[in-house]
C-alpha cells in the first residue's frame, strides 16, 4: 500500500462508512423502541392478571369476614393498596433499568469509532495549522515537479533548495536527500510525480528514528503521585498562553491541577497566569514581583500535595540564552523540584516561537545545555510558513516535540503527531493523488 494511502485511510474520513455507522445507529434505536413497545404491550396483561387475583382473593375473604369483627374488616383493604403500590414500583423499577441499560449499551458501542473520530480531528486541526507552510511548500514542490520529466541530479539540487528555504535545516536537508536518492534508486522511479510520496514517507522516518512513536509522544507522568512540568524560554514566546492551555488541556481530562508562578522578573506575568487560573479553574500558588522563583516553585510543591493536586506547571522567567545568572536560576529552580519530588521534573518543556525559525534553533541549542530539555512546545505553528523546523530540532537535536500550538483558542493545543503533521504538509497531493487512483 503506498504511502499517501495510508495516510488517507488513517486521516480522512470514509463518507460510506458515516452512513454506515448512521444506518446502524438507527437500527440500534428502532430495535430499543421495539423492546420498550413490547414491554409496554405485556403490561395491561399483567396488570388484568393480578386484578383477576385481587378480585378472587377479594370474593374469598368477603366469605370469610362475614363472621368476622368489624375492626379487622377495616384493616385489608390498606394492605392490599400496600401490594399494589409495591408491585407497580418494581415494574416502574425494570423500565428504568432496561432504558439505562440500553443507553450504556449504545455509548459503549462503538469505542473504536470515537477513536477514529479524535484521529480525524486531530489531523483536521494540522491540516488548518499548517495552511501557511503547506501553501508555501506544495507550490514549491509541484513547481519543481512540474518542470522535470525526469528524476536526476539537477531535481535533487533543487529540492534542497526547497526543503532549507521550509527551515528543515541544512544538516537534516542533506541527510534527507541522500536517503531520497539511494530510495528512488531502489525503486526506479523515474517519475517526479512518484518522488512526492517518497518525501513525505522520508519526512516521517527521519523524525522518529529509531525511537517507537509512544517512546517520544505525549507528556511522561508521575504514576506514584505529582506530576511536575517546568515551563522554560525566551520572552514573546508565548509560555504562559502555553501553561494556561495545557492546564484547561489537563483539567478537561479529569486532572486536578495547580499552577506556580515562578516568573517575578517580567512586570504583569503572575497576574497573567492568575488569569489563567480564574479562567481555567485551577489554583495558583504566587508571591510578590521580584521574589525568589525557586521559593515560589517550592510553596507550588506543598500547595500542590495538601490540595492532592494530580499535577503541578511551573512558569519560570522569561530569560534570554545568553544571561549566565539567568540560566543559574533556572538551574536552581530545577533543583529544588528534585530535591522535594526525586525523579521529577517530569518533563522540562522549552517553548519556542516557530515563526522565528533558525533563531529557535539556537534557544533549543543552549536551553538544553542549561536544564536538560526534554520536550520541545512549538508555539504558533498556524502562523508561519516555514514549520519544517520541526524536523530540524527533532533530527539534530534529538528533542521531540510533544506540544504544537496550532491556532489562538484554548483548545488549539495539540500532542505532536509526525503522522498528523505530515498528512498536514501534504494534504492538498494527497487529495490530488486521490483523484489520479480514480481517474486510472
Amino acid at each position: 500500500m503506498s504511502f499517501f494511502k495510508k495516510l488517507k485511510e488513517k486521516f480522512v474520513k470514509d463518507p460510506e462508512s458515516d452512513e454506515k455507522k448512521e444506518e446502524q445507529q438507527a437500527q440500534d434505536t428502532e430495535d430499543s423502541d421495539d423492546r420498550e413497545d413490547s414491554q409496554e404491550s405485556d403490561a395491561p396483561l399483567s396488570d388484568s392478571a393480578d386484578k383477576e387475583v385481587t378480585d378472587l382473593q377479594g370474593e374469598t375473604e368477603k366469605k370469610e369476614t362475614e363472621d368476622s369483627l368489624d375492626g379487622e374488616d377495616a384493616t385489608e383493604p390498606e394492605e392490599e393498596v400496600e401490594e399494589e403500590a409495591a408491585e407497580s414500583s418494581v415494574v416502574d423499577d425494570d423500565e428504568e433499568n432496561v432504558g439505562a441499560l440500553d443507553e450504556s449499551m449504545t455509548e459503549d458501542d462503538h469505542p473504536e469509532s470515537q477513536e477514529e473520530d479524535e484521529k480525524v480531528s486531530i489531523a483536521s486541526k494540522f491540516k488548518m495549522g499548517l495552511a501557511k507552510t503547506r501553501n508555501s511548500f506544495s507550490t514549491k514542490i509541484n513547481d519543481l515537479v512540474a518542470r522535470y520529466r525526469t528524476v536526476d541530479e539537477d531535481f535533487f539540487e533543487e529540492l534542497e533548495e526547497v526543503l532549507i528555504s521550509a527551515d528543515v535545516g541544512v544538516t537534516t536537508v542533506m541527510e534527507m536527500i541522500e536517503e531520497l536518492e539511494m530510495e528512488v534508486k531502489r525503486r526506479n522511479v523515474q517519475d517526479p510525480q512518484k518522488v512526492k510520496e517518497i518525501i513525505s514517507e522520508k519526512l516521517v522516518e527521519i523524525y522518529y528514528g529509531d525511537d517507537r512513536a509512544e517512546e517520544i509522544e505525549g507528556l511522561n507522568e508521575n504514576p506514584d503521585g505529582l506530576t511536575v512540568y517546568l515551563f522554560v524560554g525566551v520572552n514573546g514566546v508565548g509560555k504562559t498562553t502555553t501553561i494556561g492551555k495545557l492546564a484547561h488541556r489537563l483539567k478537561s481530562a479529569g486532572k486536578n491541577v495547580t499552577l506556580a508562578a515562578g516568573d517575578t522578573f517580567r512586570a504583569g506575568a503572575i497576574e497573567q497566569l492568575e488569569e489563567w487560573g480564574k479562567r481555567v479553574g485551577v489554583n495558583v500558588t504566587k508571591h510578590s514581583e521580584g521574589s525568589d522563583p525557586a521559593a515560589v516553585i517550592y510553596d507550588g510543591i506543598q500547595s500542590a500535595k495538601s490540595k492532592n493536586a494530580d499535577v503541578l506547571i511551573c512558569d519560570t522567567a522569561g530569560r534570554l540564552q545568553n544571561k549566565v545568572n539567568l540560566m543559574n536560576e533556572l538551574s536552581k529552580v530545577k533543583r529544588v523540584i528534585e530535591r522535594e519530588i526525586p525523579g521529577a521534573p517530569h518533563e522540562v518543556l522549552l517553548v519556542l516561537d516557530a515563526t522565528t525559525g533558525q533563531n529557535a534553533m539556537s534557544q533549543a541549542k543552549t536551553f538544553s545545555e542549561a536544564t536538560d530539555v526534554s520536550g520541545i512546545v512549538l508555539s504558533k505553528l498556524d502562523g508561519t510558513a516555514k514549520g519544517g523546523i520541526v524536523l530540524a530540532i527533532r533530527n539534530e537535536l534529538e528533542i521531540p516535540v510533544k506540544l504544537v500550538g496550532l491556532g489562538e483558542k484554548v483548545t488549539d493545543l495539540e500532542t505532536f503527531d509526525a503522522h498528523a503533521f505530515v498528512y498536514g504538509l501534504f494534504a492538498d497531493m494527497i487529495e490530488e493523488y486521490e483523484e489520479e487512483e480514480e481517474l486510472s
